[in-house]
């Protein structure tokens, strides 16, 4: 065993000061009526939660800002050496739970309040950063973007959430002028790396008893937003045959998922309709209209492509078939993304030189580390959600796996920035 990794396992997070931030992080946005966190991006209780962690972070000596995005950042080392970056999001779901993204920010911190105790010499600075927007409020993921240099400043302009507020507005309410978000993006060559330690927000790790995912490659996403537009007519007096039902459209383009995904897809394959509403939504009419959400993933963009074609082969059939026109407007299309061959390394390494259960995996979710692929070497760690369950109040993920998951990112942090 070398060095590093001898040091590294000599070394443990505290559990304790994880546990209190993780709880004092959850009392921004709670409501005690349905137990769920409310914090969505650039809403007040999401700017109290940054500021909350910057005055956490000035107090353990970090070298504090806020960008132009939002993104909360934390700076332990000089000036002049390159970072690793460790992060996630800090804003929620309506009615989220208390570990999603928030786990990935503490972890960091913790990292660093250990390399202070035990005065460890860095050769590369360390930056802690709560990213902003990460939950597609506003259709993006507006802090992870900004700092990769993928934002568009047409879309900083455009972008909307599902009520009609225009981000720039709901931006400038937190004092943060939109046009400066544009200027968040990092400098590759200034960077060592990105690591995030999230929960896995899904049933695999703990239906396979195994304490650490290493995920490989996050899936592609692609989100339509589809119509099925017929005739609205009595629901007494309209014959079964003679009826342009547009909901008729959806039921049967549901049944079809299963073959398409046999015949297109792969076992990471997933077809989600989401959403639906009909129009005019009510009891004793035929729907004349049904607007709905598919949402697909896949590891492969030829897989998506090809899931694509048959899903608007086989609404074009589905319309025919009952006198309806079809339309489909493409939301997002974000092609997967490998995480880096070598924190994939790192990352599983470590968490086997503990003892840790371990397994490689995809990740079906979208996480702020696919934007970090394009300018620095990523890596992406998961721990076992309790029954699978994310996005949601009773979200939970066992303590005994949270500090194994910080220990692993310790380990890996130490690996990459100690001198």
């Amino acid at each position: 065993m070398n060095q590093k990794l001898q040091m590294s396992s000599n070394l443990t997070i505290n559990l304790e000061r994880v546990k209190q931030d993780l709880y004092n992080l959850a009392r921004f946005g709670y409501n005690p009526d349905d137990q769920g966190i409310y914090r969505q991006g650039f809403s007040d209780e999401d700017m109290k939660a940054r500021h909350w962690l910057m005055d956490q972070m000035e107090g353990y000596g970090l070298k504090v800002r806020m960008d132009g995005a939002g993104n909360v950042i934390g700076r332990y080392g000089s000036d002049d050496q390159k970072a690793l970056l460790i992060g996630s999001h800090l804003d929620s779901v309506p009615a989220g739970g208390m570990f999603d993204g928030v786990l990935g920010v503490v972890a960091g911190l913790e990292c660093i309040r250990v390399l202070q105790e035990n005065n460890i010499e860095l050769k590369h600075a360390i930056e802690v950063i709560g990213t902003s927007e990460e939950e597609g409020r506003f259709g993006g993921m507006l802090g992870a973007q900004a700092l990769t240099g993928n934002l568009k400043l047409d879309w900083l302009e455009r972008a909307q959430d599902h009520s009609g507020e225009m981000l720039r507005d709901a931006m400038a309410k937190c004092q943060l002028p939109y046009h400066l978000a544009m200027e968040a993006a990092r400098d590759p060559e200034d960077l060592v790396g990105f690591l995030e330690l999230h929960i896995e927000q899904g049933p695999v790790l703990e239906k396979t008893n195994n304490t650490i995912g290493v995920v490989e490659g996050i899936s592609g996403v692609f989100k339509w937003l589809i119509k099925f537009i017929g005739k609205a007519d009595h629901a007494g007096t309209a014959p079964m045959d003679l009826r342009s039902d547009a909901f008729m459209g959806v039921a049967d383009f549901a049944h079809e998922i299963s073959r398409i995904i046999d015949e297109e897809g792969t076992d990471k394959t997933r077809l989600t309709i989401g959403s639906v509403e009909l129009k005019p939504g009510f009891a004793h009419t035929v729907p004349g209209e049904a607007d709905f959400t598919l949402v697909g993933r896949d590891m492969s963009e030829e897989v998506m492509r090809n899931l694509a074609d048959s899903c608007r082969k086989v609404c074009s059939s589905i319309a025919r078939k009952h006198k309806l026109m079809f339309e489909y407007e493409q939301m997002s299309w974000l092609e997967p993304r490998p995480c880096t061959a070598e924190m994939v390394e790192l990352l599983e390494r470590h968490s086997r030189a503990r003892d840790y259960k371990t397994l490689l995996m995809p990740s079906g979710a979208g996480h702020d580390s696919q934007f970090f692929t394009d300018i620095t070497p990523t890596g992406l760690l998961f721990i076992p959600s309790v029954g699978g369950v994310s996005h949601a109040p009773d979200e939970w993920s066992h303590w005994h796996d949270v500090e194994k998951g910080c220990n692993v990112l310790l380990d890996a942090t130490l690996e990459l920035i100690a001198a």
